[in-house]
């Protein structure tokens, strides 16, 4: 009597946690006995894993999917009938329901083994044992391998199987046993956290594709692609950490504290000597302390994020910070320079190529010179109507635009206009630097502000590159990218090259001046902006950036996509995965350029390869 009464004690609780399986939402909660469930319920699969003392490395691996079950170490009966039950709802939403249990192998193992049906799911096994071999060995010299073991016995031999092949067969179920080589830990249980991390991430992608291979044959689920099975929801930790990691960031402004204050003052004694003195660059003082930022920094628990696309993008984000504090230290100093080329990575040849080609194709339009019809005041107007027509697609838009005297570049910062107040353009031009600076680092700003993740706004690392080539595509899109203006951008690689080599200003301002025909404004001003700081070579990234974005529409790219938030193009596949778990939206805001005539001939001249020197 005892044992009826508490099995409908235990069908009752069970029935009751999985009473309402309403697509598109989601089961979280803990379970009697310490078990855990994160169920999704339009993700026909789920992980598995039974607790055991040692191991929460490989419970942390089985956290990082989409859906799973954590069973405790006691009761074992009450989790095989809930296993029972999910099945069986689940198998009669999608026509069937598959289960991969992750458990930990012997400590010397370095050889994955899959447990299951090869003879009915070939291709999914396949795939898996494909993936897992691919995943790269603490140890050198030592290669992970993976086999396919054709057995019913899913579980290790000493281990108590979740239920019988044929009872879960019968409940519409696939079940796959994963053996895990434990080379993330050592005996004791210590985790080698960088190595972790790396194989977290690899071995997750490898079930999340082999997963969806069943799921695209066997069930009647609409899931697209791999990557909507990764994790969905995200703790409230992460969002913790990524506000926190922002707020770091926003706490200084890079670009304006390494930009000189007596720009003007320089420029006029530099032509008063005939290009023979340039005086000391000052700064503004630093209001932050990059120590005690850097102390801040490190004490978030990166580490400790179990979903492998946002831990991935936060550690990366967190070193591109590190370095930038590091240079703010450094600022005047020849170390500031060697960090430069560290963050920027130096220079591709191919762009240094397509720089020196522009520059030998296109001659300075002196011209140009003479109608410098708009002046800071003009061009404020005109990104006062932008934000307009921003605010005709979304109302809560706000744009701010700040004319000072102590900025030397016209940029947009924290979804700012800051213009310099003895700034001029020709109408061209302005039209150009508008769908620049407002219709792509605005835009972008704004769009980031509006997910979930704020480093989608603040930028994740190295997405200056791609802001920059959307930035300068933008300006040929509307027909406003003159032969001056790509000129500039190739000078830029050009003096960086030369910076590189170990020019001083007088030299780069005069290879610019006298060998490839600038101006001696252009020439300084592209001088001046390379030498901030002690050498500075972001601004290589403008060309840089156009040259890879046009590669990536060569290849099928689409450019809207882009427009969502700054980050950079090796970042897209992670994006798209993150959109696809609906973590991240599309882009709310839409450039004007978007809806001008000719933009889609434009977009398929580049497309077929168009020459950069052909874009004016």
């Amino acid at each position: 009597m005892t044992t009826t009464t508490e099995t409908t004690k235990t069908t009752s609780k069970i029935n009751k946690i999985l009473n309402d399986l309403t697509p598109g939402e989601r089961t979280v909660c803990p379970l009697p006995h310490d078990g855990y469930l994160f169920l999704e319920h339009d993700v026909p699969s789920l992980l598995i894993y039974r607790k055991k003392p040692n191991d929460k490395a490989t419970l942390r691996l089985a956290r990082s999917g989409a859906s799973y079950l954590i069973i405790g170490e006691e009761h074992f009966d009450f989790f095989q009938e809930f296993i029972s039950v999910l099945t069986e709802k689940m198998a009669a939403k999608f026509g069937s329901f598959i289960l991969l249990e992750i458990f930990s192998g012997e400590t010397n193992s370095h050889e994955f083994v899959i447990r299951g049906p090869s003879h009915k799911l070939p291709v999914s096994l396949d795939v898996l044992k494909d993936e897992l071999c691919k995943i790269p060995s603490r140890k050198y010299n030592v290669q992970l391998t993976a086999r396919i073991e054709q057995t019913k016995q899913r579980q290790l031999e000493a281990v108590t199987p979740l239920f019988s092949i044929k009872d879960i067969k019968a409940k519409g179920g696939t079940l796959i046993g994963l053996e895990v080589p434990p080379v993330y830990r050592d005996a004791d249980d210590n985790v080698y956290p960088v190595y972790f991390r790396k194989f977290r991430d690899s071995l997750i992608e490898a079930i999340q594709k082999a997963i969806f291979e069943f799921i695209r044959v066997q069930t009647t689920s609409k899931l697209t692609n791999f990557h909507a099975l990764g994790k969905r929801d995200i703790h409230s930790e992460v969002f913790k950490i990524d506000k926190q990691l922002t707020e770091i960031q926003l706490s200084y402004q890079f670009l304006l504290l390494i930009a000189p204050v007596n720009i003007q003052a320089l420029r006029k004694r530099f032509f008063e000597t005939n290009f023979e003195e340039i005086g000391a660059y000052h700064y503004r003082l630093l209001p932050v302390d990059p120590d005690i930022l850097k102390r801040k920094l490190y004490n978030l628990r990166i580490d400790e994020i179990d979903d492998p696309a946002l831990s991935y993008l936060f550690d990366e984000k967190r070193e591109e910070i590190d370095q930038q504090l590091t240079m703010l230290k450094e600022r005047g100093s020849k170390n500031f320079f060697y960090s430069s080329v560290r963050l920027y990575k130096g220079i591709d040849p191919n762009v240094l190529t397509e720089a020196k080609l522009i520059l030998q194709n296109i001659d300075e339009d002196h011209s140009q010179e003479e109608r410098q019809d708009i002046d800071a005041k003009a061009f404020a107007k005109m990104a006062e109507r932008e934000f307009e027509y921003f605010k005709k697609q979304s109302p809560d838009y706000n744009g701010n635009i700040h004319i000072r005297d102590d900025v030397n570049i016209m940029m947009v910062s924290q979804g700012e206009l800051y213009l310099p107040s003895d700034y001029t353009m020709t109408k061209n031009g302005a039209a150009a630097l508008l769908q620049h600076e407002i219709g792509t680092h605005a835009l972008t700003y704004y769009n980031g502000s509006q997910q979930s993740l704020s480093q989608m706004a603040a930028g994740f690392a190295d997405y200056d590159a791609l802001q920059e080539g959307i930035a300068v595509l933008s300006e040929y899109l509307i027909g406003g990218l003159s032969g001056n203006r790509l000129r500039i951008l190739a000078g830029r690689v050009v003096a960086g090259d030369a910076l590189l080599d170990g020019a001083d200003f007088k030299q780069v301002f005069s290879l610019l001046h006298t060998q490839y025909g600038f101006s001696k404004e252009n020439a300084f001003n592209i001088t001046s902006r390379m030498f901030q700081g002690g050498g500075f070579l972001k601004d290589i990234i403008y060309l840089k950036g156009l040259v890879e974005l046009r590669d990536y529409l060569i290849d099928d790219g689409e450019l809207e996509p882009l427009l969502a938030g700054k980050f950079a193009l090796k970042h897209v596949e992670v994006i798209e995965d993150l959109t696809d778990r609906g973590l991240l939206t599309p882009p709310k805001l839409k450039p004007r350029y978007l809806t001008s005539p000719g933009f889609n001939k434009k977009i398929d001249h580049i497309k077929q390869g168009l020459a950069l020197s052909k874009m004016i």
